[in-house]
């Protein structure tokens, strides 16, 4: 069983469909749950060209049912978090940078070919390796990370794409040192990860900025050391009264372009700005230069770079130690509940919906 999706801003319907068996370098895996995220819903609305009709989700773990030829460093039995796929062979996977292979897009919406619907008509499958809004997945295998047994796999899908990108965005790229200053906008699951990893670094302001007070009472309990209500203060003049002055980092998490500007006006000279949420299709963002040219660094960051097993690896040993609760972001939903899920997560209802499969 699968959500399908027809057409663009169409529903998602569950059908029954068939799914091919895994090819040379994939696996089947059983989908136990799968996170929702906002890049599903932007991808259908036609914010990502993936093709339609077909079968979104990206935030997946399972358990191994089949390995096709070529597979290595994973069985069947084993329980996995489906992340994201690389070819393992050109300069920048070679370089450690998998994130962002040379064959990334044709990897993450090239549309391939596992699913189709009874009728034969084929069903555009592997979004982002995956398509996990499934009861089924057939994935390539460099994707995976294997987890331990014992965790619990409804709860770790979101470490596949949201909770990673914003965690791995702080501990991997911008690395706040001893004493600096940090300001997240946007802390729904990427912008709260964020939050938390910062936590655990040696930022001491730690500022989130948002418009519901709900999630930066969210923010203040997971580790923000002030907060600004976008909706009330001019956020830019705000972190600049916090920081007397600019900020040292900031984290860009919405994708609206006018947020996008003020993360890069909340930091200066030799400040460094990551954008790392997803943008409607075609937008663009106007810098000052002068501004800019003193020094400031202004970086796009995919999926928390480097690789997916050390920092899944990590945030699951930071989890377990109590310092990357990301267990309390999670709300279940039955999977024929997924437009109900969406819906909450768009209103702002909840942070981090996740389906459990039947």
């Amino acid at each position: 069983m699968a959500a399908v999706v027809s057409e663009r801003h169409g529903e998602f319907e569950l059908q029954d469909v068939l799914l091919a068996e895994p090819r040379e370098g994939e696996v089947l895996v059983r989908v136990v749950a799968t996170g929702i995220c906002h890049t599903d819903s932007i991808t259908r609305h036609g914010d990502l060209p993936f093709p339609l009709p077909g079968v979104l989700g990206h935030e997946g773990a399972g358990v191994v049912e089949a390995v096709g030829p070529g597979v290595a460093g994973v069985g069947e039995g084993d329980h996995v978090v489906l992340g994201w796929p690389w070819c393992g062979e050109c300069r920048n996977c070679l370089d450690g940078q998998p994130r962002y292979c040379l064959r990334l897009g044709d990897l993450l919406v090239g549309g391939g070919q596992a699913l189709r619907r009874l009728d034969g008509s084929p069903l555009a499958s592997h979004f982002f390796g995956q398509s996990s809004f499934a009861t089924h997945a057939v994935v390539p295998y460099r994707g995976l990370v294997p987890v331990d047994t014992l965790l619990p796999l409804d709860l770790l899908g979101p470490l596949a794409c949201g909770l990673s990108t914003g965690a791995g965005a702080v501990l991997n790229v911008l690395r706040p040192h001893a004493g600096s200053s940090i300001v997240v906008y946007g802390v729904g699951t990427v912008g709260l990860a964020a939050v938390m990893a910062a936590r655990n670094s040696g930022a001491t302001q730690i500022i989130a900025v948002d418009r519901h007070e709900a999630r930066l009472r969210a923010a203040l309990r997971y580790g923000a050391t002030e907060v600004v209500n976008a909706s009330v203060d001019d956020p830019v003049a705000a972190v600049h009264e916090i920081c007397a002055g600019p900020a040292d980092f900031s984290l860009e998490c919405t994708g609206v372009v006018a947020v996008c500007r003020q993360a890069v006006d909340s930091v200066g000279m030799r400040g460094v700005c990551a954008l790392i949420g997803g943008a409607p299709a075609g937008a663009r963002v106007e810098l000052d230069h002068l501004s800019t040219l003193w020094g400031k660094r202004i970086v796009g960051v995919l999926g928390g770079e480097g690789r997916s097993v050390p920092l899944i690896t990590t945030l699951l040993d930071l989890h377990r130690q109590g310092r990357f609760p990301f267990d309390e972001l999670v709300t279940h939903f039955p999977f024929e509940r997924i437009t109900e899920a969406i819906k909450a997560a768009e209103a702002g209802e909840v942070v981090k919906p996740v389906l459990r499969m039947p």
